[in-house]
């Protein structure tokens, strides 16, 4: 099926290299007249790649402009996503709906032009980028997704999914850590259908590359086990052939250093820093347009015979599309049950009844947050074929790996357990490419401790609105003897903050399960679960645990009429637990609530806050083996919080928590005295 388009030859005809040459000099002159119009951009990557970018999106990129989410499209990834009118003048001349006007708004409030690509906002868009390693890494998700899916659907004459994964990267992509994490990982897995054109251009934002970056990259990627190639990035057979001899590398993903020169065309900033984030300036966009044999007082000028020779991308794409949608009727006939599951995972259908499948905690025995998701997994894991994931080398310790679940590895790619090694942030970021890709939910582990070496993949899932699971397990002070290093305190007030994300700490075995039925449902954003490793007691199974998750705050102990209310979020709710029963020795009134997730609490109407938390209750106590932040919301101006504000420490659990007054005791004495202020 991906039977594309290079050329039976590397070499072009005559006739037209001249209108190629054209062809990527007008992305140049959009480029530039778009951000000389804006007084703002990055004009130096589009002016330095725009050939190699033309020969890739002409000649090998399998897209369809007038279906973007074309299931079996190339995937193209702009990771130095600085350089994005690149990418919004390729989309405009190969007919995407992305009119001009569009780019004449760059970097304007309500266009879909902004100053680095935003997944969901412009047509052609795959991921959002600017943030550099994430793109490429994003990518090496998408290529696994790809694989992986492969492996699973296709049958003989039936190539369903069969696509590649196109990056161009620059040298920022190349220092960034995550990249290092990823593109190793994707050597080790061999994903063949990943090719990386990267930009070596030689210049940052401080100057010259060698300021602060010496290595020798190629040799680097040769050591992860890509094929590596070099070409001048001028040289548009070469970049035809080097991305040929890419393709026909089924063993290996590949990496082009492509030598090019930082806002090339432009006679007095090519080749310096000065080309990469501002504007050329009105007199050098005239002279540059000028060396580029263009109108010099036009602006946004696309010859016709530019427009005719891109827009044929239309009629091409479409005829592709119609060829694999007619493979796909004869494959859905041939194979009805696969193509039945394949649509179940591509339209993330959750089919099972959740009362039916999720796993009953009601023997009374104690059983760590972290294992009940574990049994949570292996009940839905075997019905659920789009779900798919790992850990970050804590296999064991996160409980994330399916029973009798196969190791995805090089040779095989036909289980759905990903061993990701200790890579959180590269994991962070290849599940989003997953997640990007479609047909999949990937979720991953690490300790809740470590989710600040991912928090910039997290927080970008979060604004692309990603279907994305993270098991955050080891969740407090309660993981104990590890100490101070391992014992997260600030996270989850650092993972409340970013929107659109919902963090869910869960009280018990029952909770977790909601948990995952959250997750599961929710299509429009992340969800971090964040768990314990001490076991903690199975609350009573009579206390709306199902719709109290699902609301995110809910009554453990209703108790009408309170005097106090005692509020808590995973193993701390059975301390408060405890604290109402000493209570209640002295005729004290006590409503216990669990907010396993302020998120979804936040979304509930007002009825329902006020059926939770009622106003009238002033005295109010909350705990939390965590930082305070953010807890004043709900305690009101008489409330108290039992809270961490220190590191911990390395000792058992439960001295630990007496040490730091997370205790029962503690939350009664404190329930007294705002009692007694209240009155």
């Amino acid at each position: 099926m991906n039977a594309k388009a290079t050329k039976d030859s590397s070499r072009f005809p005559e006739s037209e290299i001249d209108l190629i040459r054209r062809s990527a000099n007008t992305i140049r002159v959009l480029a530039m007249d778009a951000i000389q119009k804006a007084n703002s951009g990055h004009p130096g990557l589009p002016l330095g790649t725009a050939d190699l970018a033309l020969v890739l999106w002409k000649y090998h990129l399998k897209h369809n402009p007038s279906d973007p989410d074309w299931p079996d499209r190339d995937r193209f990834v702009l990771s130095g996503g600085h350089g994005s009118m690149l990418l919004y003048s390729l989309l405009h001349l190969s007919g995407y709906n992305l009119p001009l006007k569009e780019l004449q708004a760059f970097r304007q409030w309500g266009s879909k032009t902004p100053g680095h690509p935003e997944y969901r906002l412009t047509p052609g868009v795959e991921t959002t980028t600017g943030p550099l390693g994430q793109g490429i890494t994003n990518a090496v998700g998408m290529a696994l997704a790809e694989r992986f899916l492969a492996t699973t659907f296709n049958r003989a004459d039936y190539p369903i999914i069969d696509h590649y994964t196109y990056v161009i990267a620059s040298d920022g992509d190349m220092m960034e850590g995550i990249s290092h994490e990823s593109c190793a990982l994707a050597g080790h897995l061999g994903l063949a259908k990943l090719i990386v054109l990267y930009d070596d251009n030689k210049i940052s934002i401080d100057g010259p590359t060698d300021l602060a970056f010496s290595e020798d990259v190629l040799a680097r990627f040769k050591a992860y086990d890509w094929h590596v190639q070099r070409v001048d990035g001028y040289d548009i057979t070469a970049v035809n052939e080097a991305i040929t001899q890419a393709r026909q590398n089924n063993s290996q993903p590949s990496i082009i250093a492509c030598n090019t020169i930082i806002g090339y065309g432009s006679p007095n900033r090519a080749g310096s820093a000065k080309a990469h984030g501002e504007p050329l300036g009105e007199e050098e966009v005239r002279l540059t347009k000028k060396q580029l044999r263009f109108p010099e007082d036009r602006l946004f000028v696309i010859p016709e015979d530019v427009k005719e020779f891109m827009r044929d991308s239309i009629k091409q794409g479409a005829a592709w599309q119609e060829q694999w949608e007619k493979v796909h009727i004869s494959y859905k006939d041939k194979y009805p049950e696969l193509a039945a599951k394949l649509s179940q995972s591509w339209n993330k259908k959750i089919t099972f009844d959740w009362d039916e499948i999720l796993p009953k905690f009601s023997d009374g025995k104690p059983i760590a947050t972290r294992a009940a998701s574990g049994a949570v997994i292996n009940a839905i894991s075997p019905i659920t074929p789009q779900l798919i994931g790992g850990s970050a080398d804590l296999t064991p310790s996160n409980n994330t790996r399916p029973a009798d679940e196969k190791n995805i590895t090089r040779n095989d790619f036909s289980g759905r357990y990903i061993h990701f090694g200790v890579r959180e942030h590269g994991m962070g970021g290849i599940l989003n490419g997953m997640a990007l890709h479609g047909g999949l939910i990937p979720y991953g582990g690490t300790f809740l401790v470590f989710s600040d070496y991912m928090r910039a993949s997290i927080r970008l899932a979060a604004l692309m609105e990603l279907q994305v699971i993270y098991i955050f397990t080891h969740d407090s002070v309660g993981l104990g003897e590890d100490g101070p290093t391992h014992q997260p305190v600030e996270q989850i007030a650092s993972l409340r903050a970013i929107p659109n994300l919902y963090v869910i700490r869960p009280a018990d075995a029952t909770e977790t399960a909601q948990a995952w039925r959250v997750a599961l449902n929710r299509t429009q954003g992340p969800t971090a679960l964040v768990l314990s490793r001490q076991k903690l007691p199975v609350l009573e199974q009579n206390s709306g645990q199902d719709e109290g998750v699902a609301n995110g705050a809910y009554a453990v102990v209703k108790c009408e009429k309170p005097d106090v209310l005692l509020l808590a979020t995973g193993s701390e709710v059975h301390i408060v637990l405890e604290a109402a029963k000493i209570l209640a020795e002295k005729n004290v009134k006590a409503r216990v609530v669990s907010l396993p997730c302020w998120e979804l609490f936040e979304e509930q109407s007002e009825e329902y806050k006020e059926s939770v938390l009622p106003t009238s209750v002033k005295a109010r106590v909350a705990i939390e083996a965590a930082v305070s932040l953010g807890w004043h919301r709900y305690i009101g101006e008489y409330g108290e919080i039992i809270a961490i504000k220190r590191f911990g420490a390395s000792a058992p659990y439960k001295e630990i928590f007496e040490n730091f007054g997370l205790t029962a005791q503690a939350a009664s004495n404190k329930a007294i005295q705002v009692i007694a202020r209240v009155k």
